[in-house]
């Protein structure tokens, strides 16, 4: 069976004079109204396709906010055989007006939600409409992430005679590292922090240089720290999320399942998608993360009001 067409997009959305309102675009090649979204490039992650094809088609550059309902639905590929097309979305609150079109799109216009129900010319494109109401209606439209990351393939212990917070990422592992980069960015992280040894370190770097930002190290996200106090990791997690500032957290897989057990008491019973969220959660807490992975929970609120909404995981090319 073939496999299918990835494709990602966003459904970008602001309040003007207290309304919410949704940006649709027009083809022209097809004289359709859609959302903003396009096939993932060779390698590509979901998120990072969907951001690119945001601007690409808007002109908005938006950071990811909760995922959305996706769609499958039948297109002939390039040898006019019918094939699946599978697409993933994400909410994007626009923060900034879109720069002069130069893609395949001529329109982009933005509509109240009734005008764009009505406007949409696919009734797939309204599970997210619908999904974006639903999360409006209930306060939870407007998110953070909160980013929980298992550092890269590293060079083995049997292979490393040295200190072990020293040991480094080998070539897989610094592959991986930047690829996260685009991937954090995806969804504006902008606060870094990781266990200091060196593998989890080297893991944000390449995003930290990126953004210009400082990597903060945490004795407490280590190994040897989370043995010797195994309450100090969930600590330095609270205090991001008492911050409410989009965040990364790096660190090793024994000490990653207390993180996400903290997240899973989080999670926000009236929402829809609790149970969803929940399970995910206890799964990655029973793996443990795979090495390079990137979890993402999306939170409404800071502090003591803060609830994990929806969570996400990304696994590196396997």
């Amino acid at each position: 069976m073939t496999a299918p067409i990835p494709a990602a997009g966003t459904v970008p959305w602001r309040r003007r004079r207290g309304q919410l309102e949704v940006a649709l675009v027009h083809r022209p090649k097809y004289d359709d109204w859609s959302w903003a979204k396009g096939k993932l490039d060779p390698g590509e992650d979901w998120p990072v396709a969907a951001v690119r094809e945001t601007r690409e088609e808007t002109a908005l550059a938006v950071g990811l906010g909760r995922p959305l309902p996706g769609s499958e639905y039948t297109v002939l590929d390039g040898a006019g055989q019918p094939a699946t097309k599978e697409v993933r979305y994400w909410a994007a609150e626009a923060t900034s007006p879109a720069g002069p079109l130069e893609n395949e799109i001529d329109e982009v216009r933005w509509l109240d939600v009734i005008a764009a129900s009505d406007r949409l010319d696919y009734a797939r494109d309204r599970d997210q409409l619908r999904a974006i109401v639903r999360a409006d209606n209930a306060g939870t439209l407007t998110t953070w992430p909160l980013a929980l990351v298992r550092h890269a393939h590293a060079v083995g212990r049997g292979s490393w005679a040295a200190d072990d917070q020293k040991r480094p990422l080998d070539d897989v592992g610094r592959a991986r590292a930047a690829d996260i980069a685009p991937l954090l960015a995806a969804y504006g992280i902008r606060r870094l922090v990781s266990s200091p040894s060196l593998r989890c370190a080297d893991t944000l770097r390449p995003y930290a240089a990126q953004l210009g930002a400082p990597l903060r190290t945490k004795d407490g996200l280590s190994e040897e720290g989370y043995a010797a106090e195994p309450a100090r990791a969930a600590h330095h997690l609270g205090r991001l999320v008492e911050r409410g500032t989009p965040a990364a957290i790096c660190s090793h897989g024994p000490v990653l399942p207390e993180l996400l057990m903290a997240l899973l008491a989080l999670v926000d019973p009236d929402e829809p998608e609790a149970d969803l969220a929940s399970a995910v959660l206890r799964a990655a807490a029973r793996d443990k993360m795979g090495k390079g992975e990137v979890l993402v929970a999306h939170f409404a609120g800071s502090g003591a009001q803060a609830r994990v909404v929806a969570v996400e995981r990304h696994l590196p090319p396997s």
